[in-house]
């Protein structure tokens, strides 16, 4: 019982970093209806951008979370306005806009590797002493990492709920055309969403190679599918189902993972199966969906 128990607290933080990059990859679909599968190698340079920060430059792991977070930004923004917004104003099927964003996400990959090599990099943290909370064991980087993960996505609720950004997001990915003409400067909203999703993927980046202790060219890429999981698990599109569906893959892989690790991947994927299965539009389909049909 006390190794479940254990074994949940890994998976608590497993599911914050697995909700950062689920919500950033969510939103990128919800205004733009584009599955973007460069947004692990997006994740990967935000860990690199953080590291060159803290060996660089000396600063401390939360600036140069900091600096990975606007360096996500900064590489989402700059890769839907230079490659994506071309080939969906020109009208391309799904299913080559898909091609295009795997032909983007190898660029990226081999890109940092040239720079990288084949070698796994550490923020060398020093170590922390273990937090005992309800039986489980944290430490101080970890339960910060679930505190941001919190923080970050009540920003989310409120940006949706109270803010006339999130409002336009919301009725941008609800129906493109209609927002633009009653007035919504869609173009803005879509640029706003893609710094958004950015800075998601950006923290989740960090915090992955802060919780895995090491990084390489192909940490995010190699994370990728998990988050996808999550995002299809609680309906892509959808901000509130992708946190669902981080929190029950998250909890259900590492719990796996304690009777033999290599069962973790294949309960996150046995998972998604069943829901593709069940709930071909995953489980909060029909409620507060997002949906775009917007191409600028």
């Amino acid at each position: 019982m006390s190794q479940i128990v254990l074994s949940l607290g890994f998976g608590l933080v497993t599911a914050s970093i697995l909700a950062l990059g689920a919500v950033g990859f969510t939103l990128q679909f919800g205004v733009t209806n584009l599955f973007n599968l460069a947004f692990g190698e997006t994740m990967t340079v935000s860990a690199f951008v953080a590291y060159l920060a803290m060996v660089s430059l000396h600063w401390n792991l939360w600036w140069a979370m900091a600096a990975g977070g606007a360096a996500g930004m900064v590489l989402s923004l700059l890769i839907s306005r230079l490659v994506y917004l071309p080939f969906l104003r020109r009208g391309t099927s799904q299913f080559a806009m898909v091609m295009v964003t795997v032909a983007v996400s190898f660029i990226l990959k081999n890109v940092l590797q040239i720079f990288s090599g084949a070698t796994y990099y550490s923020y060398q943290l020093p170590p922390e002493r273990p937090i005992r909370i309800l039986g489980m064991v944290f430490d101080a980087r970890q339960l910060t990492i679930i505190g941001l993960a919190a923080a970050s996505l009540l920003g989310l609720h409120l940006l949706f709920k109270y803010t006339r950004l999130g409002k336009a997001m919301r009725a941008t990915s609800d129906n493109g055309p209609l927002a633009r003409s009653v007035g919504i400067p869609t173009d803005r909203v879509v640029s706003a969403a893609w710094l958004l999703s950015g800075l998601f993927a950006g923290i989740a980046g960090v915090a992955l190679a802060v919780d895995l202790g090491t990084f390489g060219s192909t940490t995010g890429g190699s994370y990728l599918l998990p988050i996808v999981a999550a995002a299809v698990f609680g309906s892509v599109g959808e901000p509130y189902g992708a946190v669902l569906g981080a929190l029950v893959i998250g909890l259900a892989s590492e719990v796996a993972a304690n009777y033999d690790p290599q069962l973790k991947d294949v309960v996150a994927f046995a998972i998604l199966v069943l829901v593709l299965l069940l709930r071909p539009d995953g489980l909060r389909a029909g409620r507060v969906q997002m949906r775009a049909e917007v191409t600028a």
